[in-house]
């Protein structure tokens, strides 16, 4: 479980994949969109595919991603 309290439930709307690390953009209910680029092991290891609901964890300058 994560301990941050600024969670931001939203729907995956794009994932664009590098060599290394992958970019997810995140429409939140409130009219915006929160990028978050984490390593692609991660949207492997979460099974995130676009059209998903997931959650944007912020703390501090770094956004995390939970399913």
């Amino acid at each position: 479980m994560i301990s941050a309290r600024n969670k931001i439930e939203g729907k995956v709307v794009e994932i664009k994949k590098g060599k290394l690390l992958a970019k997810v953009k995140i429409q939140v209910t409130i009219p915006f969109t929160i990028t978050a680029v984490i390593v692609r092991e991660a949207i492997k290891e979460l099974n995130i595919k676009k059209g998903d609901t997931v959650e944007a964890v912020i703390k501090a300058t770094e956004v995390i991603i939970e399913k």
